[in-house]
């Protein structure tokens, strides 16, 4: 540990310090994020070619998949690396990365689950006026506005937290570089800005959480007013998915970050860091399809021989050319 927190990079401290543990964790993370790669690249691929879920609410879930798939794959590979090679070492540069790209990828989350709860109440409660506020030049530009917050959250807090001089050994008590752990370093004068933006990112979390609960007060109200149990029944399991996701995402990573800081480490840590970082974007694609007739009618076609044979002729046509 001297040899490693004395260079410029960070030990990162893992679950337990059996290297025989360290190879079972290795295993179920791989299990894990082979699950949430199969999954979420399966939403992309049946949104992208199933003509009949070219709408707002699957192209917003395209979406949601794309940056569930990245972030993930931010925290999770180098874990199971750093385990299998019995080393907890990340580079500078490495932490740098990592920090950027959980920053912006978890911004962007919150962002676009706020866009699919506005997508769901504009269609349940102003069915008419739909495709009039939901057209493609609106869906496209909420996108946009979605990548480009993350990014500028990720680089504001980037810029800031590895502009902090630290105190102590480079030891960070996670598999992955966590903000909150890493304030833990920070010298206690020096970290004030670094709060100021944790306070404006937490802010902009509760305002979309505010705009997300709206959203679902108008919709459950405007749902229980249809006189059809069966209609009922539609909307609710378009609905319910997307709000279990938020609350699940949000509540995990709102306890991690809005604590008290605390010099000791307990198993909860690691645990509720599962559950914002690896268990959202492995059980999404299985919230949002299995409950979801279209997304199950698509699966079946894209995976028919039919349309396997189909495409098939189709880029062997291209290669030809």
């Amino acid at each position: 540990m001297a040899n490693l927190t004395s260079m410029s990079g960070f030990l990162l401290m893992g679950f337990s310090d059996d290297h025989k543990l360290q190879i079972l964790r290795a295993l179920l993370f791989l299990v894990i994020y082979l699950l949430a790669l199969t999954g979420n690249l399966l939403i992309i691929t049946i949104t992208t070619l199933d003509h009949h879920l070219h709408s707002p609410m699957y192209y917003f879930l395209k979406h949601l998949s794309l940056l569930d798939l990245c972030f993930i794959s931010v925290t999770v590979p180098q874990s199971i690396a750093n385990s299998l090679m019995n080393n907890g070492y990340i580079s500078l540069g490495q932490c740098i990365l990592q920090v950027f790209f959980f920053i912006a990828l978890a911004s962007s989350e919150v962002a676009i689950l706020t866009v699919m709860s506005y997508d769901r109440y504009v269609a349940i409660c102003q069915p008419l006026q739909y495709e009039t506020i939901m057209d493609p030049w609106a869906c496209r530009q909420a996108v946009i506005a979605v990548w480009v917050t993350g990014g500028l959250s990720g680089l504001t807090h980037t810029a800031i937290n590895f502009s902090v001089p630290l105190c102590g050994d480079r030891v960070i008590h996670q598999f992955f570089c966590d903000v909150p752990q890493m304030l833990k370093l920070a010298c206690s004068y020096e970290f004030i800005n670094e709060i100021a933006v944790a306070a404006f990112t937490t802010s902009t979390a509760f305002f979309c959480l505010i705009s997300i609960l709206l959203s679902y007060t108008r919709i459950f109200s405007a749902v229980l007013r249809i006189p059809s149990a069966q209609g009922r029944t539609k909307v609710f399991s378009t609905c319910l998915p997307h709000l279990l996701v938020v609350t699940f995402f949000l509540s995990a990573a709102g306890f991690e970050f809005l604590r008290p800081p605390s010099d000791s480490q307990s198993a909860m840590d690691f645990i509720f860091s599962i559950f914002y970082t690896v268990v959202p974007p492995t059980l999404n694609p299985v919230i949002y399809s299995l409950r979801n007739k279209a997304m199950k009618a698509a699966l079946r076609k894209v995976l028919s021989k039919e349309e396997f044979a189909q495409r098939k002729k189709y880029f062997k046509a291209i290669f030809q050319l």
